[in-house]
């Protein structure tokens, strides 16, 4: 008489192939856990970057809405450096903070503590198809306890 032998295949693991799983798995935990947990501890709270965006959106408009240059006349027309108009002062901080040259320079940690606010103002027209003095570069920087920028914004200022 014939004997046949059935063979189970596929409904699962075998024991040492399940412990070699968990040696796997926990290795690559092991390697894996500490770069998220420098993610997670390096990585800036949800509403610090809120605070710092308001801020730095706050700020802009702010300098945006002044005057190109201390010799732009109000209005802006006609523009200073064009014909009929002034020349232009050019990017000269002054505290009277009445055109965007004015805030070249510009850092603020007391009105918003722990907050930082800075400014750069720029020439940079070229970047926007223009002679390099026609455009300014604003820059906001908005950082926490003289830590690293958490917000960066940059807008340009047209003289027209």
């Amino acid at each position: 008489m014939a004997t046949t032998h059935q063979h189970r295949t596929g409904l699962g693991f075998t024991l040492p192939e399940l412990l070699l799983l968990l040696v796997v798995v926990s290795v690559s935990l092991v390697t894996v856990i500490p770069a998220f947990d420098r993610a997670v501890k390096g990585s800036v709270p949800p509403a610090d970057q809120l605070r710092a965006l308001k801020l730095a959106q706050s700020q802009m408009d702010r300098i945006l809405a002044l005057n190109f240059d201390e010799n732009s006349p109000t209005g802006g027309i006609p523009a200073c450096g064009s014909t009929g108009g002034s020349a232009c002062a050019g990017i000269t901080p002054d505290s009277d903070f009445d055109d965007v040259g004015d805030y070249h320079g510009f850092s603020d940690s007391s009105t918003h503590a722990p907050y930082t606010v800075a400014a750069t103002v720029v020439n940079d027209g070229v970047s926007v198809g223009l002679s390099a003095t026609q455009a300014r570069r604003v820059t906001v920087i908005v950082s926490r306890g003289g830590g690293p920028a958490l917000i960066t914004l940059s807008a340009y200022k047209v003289n027209f």
